[in-house]
């Protein structure tokens, strides 16, 4: 592929080959632990990226949105997880879909389906909060939980499918071994609840997703699915955390530059928080949005960690790089760099270009 040239704006490319691989191993990893993948498909909301998990064998898909869910109905899906918990606001869609597809709900408060019934059955998972607090059921509260459990087991609306749990703490992490003990710790305190709840509800399945662990455990003992989504592009965060590599990243933005400062040792790109969003990490003491990769005839290849996005304002960019970087650069000429948090780019940018040039179209 030659690096796109006289970009009027940023461009999100995507590497088809390392993507495929990235869902390869992971559908691998899980065939090996015996548990069933359910991809989280808010990273890459694209029918296409999906197809390519199908050819895989993967049958059941996670969501963050209901919009999202009516996307990959369309295309045929046919077994939904809407990984955000429930409330009243969602019911006449949540039964619309039920009554296409097999569509489960995650609750995380008691009172979500107060004095609600649906048409069709809804599987219900109950959000347990293993630690990163973001939201759901607190460990520390059983009885709260068997209550809940026992009115969900009485309704012929609702399965009472299993509980839920991302283990979101895992980004703060570093390193194998680091990773390791949060899925011990959460996959101990699930099987736990599990056990509690067995005389009201009988078998319970567990659903655990979080990209670090996924990618870096070889068994997930008592689980019975993962919902991995971050580990189809990856990103520097998962690099630093220790979930992949940098040749894992299978998303890179081209931005035009616009201009340079020589003297204050900067570059100005077209890419700003509107591209990127402004999530942001630490490396070595500097806030960075951004690492550039070298341009090769077949995508990128190595980091470029000198050459940093170290500010972002709507439509700016502002590059740190040596001198001999910019010195070489001229206006319209293209860098090329890996995002922080492929996730929230992919969703900013609303498109992909393929590195044959064939536009890869998102959810509108």
């Amino acid at each position: 592929m030659a690096l796109p040239s006289s970009l009027s704006e940023p461009v999100l490319l995507l590497d088809e080959a390392r993507v495929r691989r990235n869902l390869r191993r992971m559908a691998e990893r899980a065939a090996a632990a015996g548990v069933r993948v359910r991809p989280h498909f808010k990273t890459h909301q694209s029918h296409a990226v999906g197809r390519w998990c199908r050819a895989l064998g993967v049958e059941a898909i996670t969501v963050s949105s209901l919009a999202m869910a009516e996307y990959f109905a369309a295309d045929g899906w046919r077994d939904i997880t809407l990984a955000f918990p429930f409330h009243p606001g969602m019911r006449d869609r949540v039964e619309a879909l039920a009554g296409r597809v097999a569509f489960g709900i995650v609750l995380a408060d008691p009172l979500a389906l107060d004095g609600m019934r649906f048409s069709a059955r809804v599987d219900a998972w109950l959000k347990i909060d293993v630690g990163s607090h973001r939201t759901g059921f607190a460990p520390e509260d059983p009885d709260g939980l068997r209550a809940l459990a026992a009115t969900l087991v009485g309704r012929d609306d609702i399965r009472l499918r299993g509980l839920l749990a991302h283990a979101g703490h895992s980004y703060d992490a570093r390193g194998a071994e680091a990773i390791t003990v949060v899925r011990d710790d959460t996959l101990a305190l699930l099987g736990r609840l599990r056990e509690e709840l067995a005389s009201i509800s009988g078998p319970l399945e567990l659903s655990v997703g979080d990209t670090p662990t996924c990618s870096t455990a070889d068994a997930f003992p008592g689980v019975d699915e993962i919902r991995p989504g971050n580990y189809v592009f990856y990103d520097l965060s998962q690099w630093q955390i220790g979930a992949c590599g940098v040749d894992d990243i299978a998303v890179a933005m081209a931005c035009p530059v616009a201009a340079r400062h020589p003297a204050r040792g900067q570059l100005v790109v077209h890419g700003g928080a509107v591209h990127f969003s402004k999530d942001a990490m630490q490396l070595d003491g500097q806030r960075v949005f951004g690492l550039a990769v070298d341009a090769t005839p077949d995508g990128w290849g190595a980091l470029r960690p000198e050459i940093r996005l170290v500010g972002l304002s709507q439509e700016h960019g502002i590059v740190a790089a040596p001198a001999d970087v910019i010195a070489r650069l001229r206006p319209g000429d293209t860098l090329l760099f890996l995002p922080v948090h492929s996730c929230l780019t992919a969703d900013a940018m609303g498109r992909y270009v393929s590195l044959t040039g064939e536009s890869i179209e998102m959810m509108g």
